[in-house]
């Protein structure tokens, strides 16, 4: 089993930064991306930003050149650096891990989500 735990959310104020952390525990055979989604009341879960297998990074178009994320593989943690927030960044965020098991098997792992709010 994997499991993940976020931590890092908060309350602040647009303009301001926070920084997400997720620790990743268990057996992975293959990893094949680290990644961050989020999800706004009454929307989808969308991608935010992920790191592929190879080190390629995606970024959603709505956070570029304002959120970076990195990973540290001798922690097993990925990160999210969040600056210049908005308002609509407001959303609850959850780090996802996608791996194949020794069969190759597809998994989708996820964390308990930790809350980001952006207000004046």
């Amino acid at each position: 089993q994997v499991q993940l735990v976020e931590s890092g959310g908060g309350l602040v104020q647009p303009g301001e930064s926070l920084r997400l952390s997720c620790a990743v525990s268990g057996n992975i055979f293959r990893l094949l991306t680290m990644g961050w989604y989020r999800q706004a009341p009454g929307k989808e879960r969308d991608l935010v930003a992920a790191i592929i297998s190879g080190g390629r990074i995606n970024y959603a178009d709505s956070v570029k050149d304002r959120f970076t994320i990195s990973r540290d593989n001798a922690k097993n943690a990925v990160y999210l650096q969040m600056n210049s927030l908005k308002i609509e960044d407001t959303a609850v965020y959850y780090c996802n891990v996608r791996h194949l098991d020794g069969l190759g098997r597809a998994f989708d792992d996820w964390g308990q989500g930790t809350q980001v709010t952006v207000s004046s």
